[in-house]
């Protein structure tokens, strides 16, 4: 995993939904309300030792997209100083959805050291299909277009964490797997989140929350591999409290702060 898929992964909170056909993208919304926002701090283990990195922060707010009703995702990642002589990371990502979740738009702006690029994804469905347009700024300054045309529902990183989260996972064994047709800036591809088990985590304000235990795997090259292990709350709002991340240069952890306005 690249430390620019850090955010991707912090926005990627939980929420499992099969894959549909006839690009039938509409779910019901569980979990959360307009107005909810959720803190982080961020840790990497450098030379054995697991240093603050920074923090992150992700809101969820009702909005409009093209004049009709739609919820606006964020999520921010920011380095601290310490951090920055090993790595600088600012990332923000944003993603629009119909209230029923079905993913609208999608915009990655990621700076990390010397490198800065732009992923975007836009969203419309025609004759039950689900068109893509996809736009990625290189570090260089160049673009690159792409259109491509999905039979499935297709999700980017945040509409993921909107959907997965109103998932039912009563009926869920471990290591029982899914697969979701992913969308960046950049290509069509299809990841894997898997279910393992249960455990109790303690997070930095201090409380300790019973969670399910779900880890998202990526295609690279044709070959699967976990990037990142999400826990999150055993309750309907499937809150993210720990994420763990597998990095190229190591591991990282983050930790939930506070949380408000949550349903």
């Amino acid at each position: 995993m690249s430390n620019r898929q850090i955010i991707s992964a912090l926005l990627f909170l939980l929420t499992l939904v099969p894959t549909t056909t006839g690009a039938q993208c509409k779910q019901k919304n569980t979990a959360f309300k307009s107005g909810e926002y959720l803190s982080y701090n961020l840790y990497f283990n450098w030379k054995m030792v697991w240093v603050k990195a920074g923090t992150a922060s992700y809101g969820t707010i009702q909005s409009t997209r093209n004049g009709h009703p739609a919820y606006r995702a964020s999520l921010s990642v920011t380095s601290n100083k310490k951090a920055d002589n090993m790595f600088i990371l600012r990332d923000t990502i944003t993603s629009y959805t119909t209230l029923e979740l079905e993913p609208l738009y999608y915009r990655k702006a990621a700076r990390e050291n010397k490198r800065y690029t732009v992923d975007e994804v836009f969203y419309s469905y025609a004759h039950n299909k689900t068109n893509l347009r996809l736009h990625r700024q290189n570090n260089n300054g160049t673009h690159t277009w792409q259109n491509k045309t999905s039979n499935s529902c297709v999700s980017d990183m945040l509409n993921i964490l909107l959907r997965l989260r109103s998932y039912d996972f009563s009926s869920w064994v471990k290591d029982q797997t899914i697969e979701l047709p992913i969308a960046t800036g950049k290509a069509l591809s299809t990841a894997r989140v898997a279910y393992k088990g249960m455990t109790t985590v303690k997070a930095d304000n201090g409380q300790k929350y019973k969670c399910l235990i779900l880890s998202y795997i990526e295609n690279k090259d044709g070959r699967y591999k976990e990037t990142v292990r999400f826990y999150v709350t055993n309750d309907i709002r499937h809150i993210p409290v720990r994420i763990d991340f597998f990095l190229r240069f190591g591991s990282a952890k983050a930790y939930l702060t506070s949380m408000k306005g949550v349903k």
